[in-house]
């Protein structure tokens, strides 16, 4: 596992972490998801010559740059890009779906959705296209960002050398893990809606 994408981590330390991060974050994708990478980085703390706290910042810091740098381009140049960019019509439907989870939950739904793997460059774009204020969207992907990707690299910190062993869990049940995760918050927008009905009977 230390070849390729996580050797680049290994030998150039917070320069890889930042730029394999931010990378992924503004869209463009690398065969090492970024989970693993952040395990292996939470590791090295421990195994390595890394320290916890610059790594968890450079982490943190490339998660935030890099989503909020795509949320701006798509905030200001939305029309454009959606016109040139034929390849775009072919995900339209999902950010369809991300845009009427944004527009019905506010700010709560992008911090849900950052939560999320797969779908969490979807809810920057969404949020772009629907112009939400930076003074809300900010605070909605930072705190993600210190819970998801500072998560990950904290607990590659305690694993150190068994890391490998919950990456390999990961990867082969991310699809179950993914479930687990739309499951919960499906139920916590269940009983959120639920305390709301009675309020408003009160």
């Amino acid at each position: 596992m230390e070849s390729g994408l996580l050797g680049l981590v290994n030998h150039y330390g917070y320069l890889a972490i930042f730029l394999l991060v931010f990378l992924q974050e503004i869209g463009v994708p690398n065969p090492v998801p970024n989970e693993l990478v952040l395990l292996f980085a939470g590791a090295l703390t421990i195994i390595g010559g890394l320290s916890f706290w610059p790594t968890l910042l450079t982490a943190v810091s490339a998660d935030v740059i890099g989503t909020t740098l795509l949320f701006t381009v798509f905030y200001f140049f939305e029309h454009k890009i959606m016109e040139r960019v034929k390849k775009w019509e072919k995900i339209n439907q999902k950010l369809e779906k991300v845009k009427e989870t944004v527009l019905k939950r506010g700010r709560w739904g992008i911090f849900l959705g950052r939560m999320m793997p797969y779908i969490r460059g979807y809810v920057s774009v969404a949020a772009g296209i629907l112009n939400i204020p930076y003074k809300n969207f900010l605070p909605m992907v930072v705190l993600p960002a210190l819970l998801w990707t500072g998560g990950y690299v904290t607990l590659g910190h305690f694993l150190g050398i068994k890391w490998q062993s919950v990456a390999d869990f990961i990867h082969q049940y991310q699809w179950i893990l993914l479930v687990a995760v739309i499951t919960a918050i499906a139920f916590w927008f269940y009983w959120k809606s639920r305390k709301d009905a009675e309020k408003e009977v009160k």
